[in-house]
C-alpha cells in the first residue's frame, strides 16, 4: 500500500463505526468513512468534543453540525512545500484528499528528475493538490475541472503554495471534450493525471460513470502523449475499480505499446491510535522506461 505518513499538520487520529476522527492543523474533525466497519472503543477525546461532525442521513446526504469551526483555514505540506484553503462543504468534503500526498511525491520526483521542460494534463483537478504539487516541482500544468468554483478554489490554492502564475493553465470545461479537443488540435502533455468521480455530470449536462468512460478516456489521452513520456496516473474511489483492474487498463492502453512500468495498489493513511493503514482508494501508475 502507498501510504501517506508525511504529514505534520493532517492526522487521522482514530477510526471507529463507519467514522474517523481526523486533526486538521489545530481542528478536530468527525467525518464519515465507509471503510470502517469495524467498531473500536472511542476513547479520544476528540470523538466528544470535535470542532465539527458530519452525520449522515438515512435519507442520502447529511449535514454539519459546527460547534468550534472557522469558515475556511489553512494547512501546509510541508515536504514539498504546498498549503490549501479548507472549508467543509456540502457532502462532507473539506476541499483536499491528504492521501494523495503518496503520489504527490512520486510524480514529483520525476519531474525535477527529467531535466527538461514538463507539460502535465491534469484532469478532474479539484482543488488543485496535484497541480499544485506538478508546479512547485517545476512542471507545466494545464488544469481541467467542470465546476468553475473548484477552479476558482484551485487558483487560491497555487497562489498559496507559491506557485508561479505562468505554470498553471486554467480550464472550465468537461474533461472527455477538452481532450477531444486537445487531440484535434494536435497538443501533447508529457504526463497525464486523473481523478474520476465515480459518477458526474459536465457543464452542459454531459454524463460521466467512471465504469464505461475510465478506459476509453484512457486512450484518448495516449493520444495526447508526447513521443517522450513520463507518467500516467489514474486514482479511483470507486469499489469496483481495484488496484488489479487500474493495472490491466494501464498495461493494456500504455505498457502495452510504450513499454515502461505499471504499478498499482491502495493509497492509505496512517491511524495515529495504533498504527494501522486506513484505506482510501486505489491508484494506478505508468512510468516511462529508464
Amino acid at each position: 500500500m502507498w501510504t501517506a505518513d508525511h504529514w505534520k499538520e493532517y492526522e487521522v487520529i482514530d477510526t471507529s463505526e463507519g467514522e474517523k476522527l481526523e486533526r486538521w492543523g489545530k481542528y478536530l474533525l468527525i467525518r464519515p468513512d465507509p471503510q470502517v466497519i469495524w467498531q473500536t472503543p472511542k476513547n479520544h477525546k476528540g470523538w466528544k468534543k470535535p470542532n465539527a461532525h458530519y452525520h449522515r442521513s438515512s435519507r442520502g446526504g447529511g449535514e454539519w453540525d459546527f460547534f468550534d469551526l472557522p469558515e475556511q483555514w489553512t494547512i501546509r505540506y510541508e515536504p514539498l512545500g504546498l498549503a490549501f484553503n479548507l472549508k467543509p462543504f456540502s457532502f462532507k468534503h473539506t476541499g483536499l484528499f491528504p492521501e494523495q500526498a503518496a503520489n504527490w511525491e512520486w510524480f514529483s520526483s520525476i519531474i525535477k528528475g527529467a531535466g527538461r521542460p514538463v507539460k502535465v494534463l491534469n484532469l478532474f483537478a479539484y482543488t488543485g493538490g496535484a497541480t499544485c504539487a506538478a508546479a512547485a516541482a517545476g512542471a507545466h500544468v494545464t488544469h481541467v475541472d467542470a465546476a468553475k468554483g473548484m477552479v476558482g478554489w484551485a487558483k487560491e490554492n497555487a497562489k498559496l503554495s507559491g506557485c508561479p502564475d505562468t505554470s498553471v493553465r486554467w480550464i472550465v470545461d468537461d474533461c472527455v471534450k477538452f481532450v477531444e479537443r486537445e487531440i484535434r488540435r494536435g497538443n501533447h502533455y508529457d504526463a497525464v493525471i486523473m481523478d474520476p468521480p465515480s459518477y458526474g455530470r459536465g457543464p452542459k449536462g454531459e454524463i460521466w460513470k467512471i465504469e464505461s468512460s475510465v478506459f476509453p478516456l484512457i486512450g484518448l489521452c495516449r493520444q495526447l502523449l508526447s513521443d517522450d513520456p513520463l507518467f500516467f496516473l489514474v486514482n479511483s474511489y470507486t469499489t469496483g475499480l481495484q488496484p488489479a483492474v487500474l493495472s490491466y487498463m494501464l498495461s493494456t492502453v500504455l505498457a502495452a505499446d510504450l513499454g515502461g512500468k505499471v504499478t498499482a495498489d491502495e493509497v492509505g493513511l496512517p491511524v495515529s491510535k495504533n498504527g494501522l493503514i486506513l484505506p482510501c482508494g486505489a491508484a494506478g501508475r505508468w512510468e516511462a522506461g529508464k
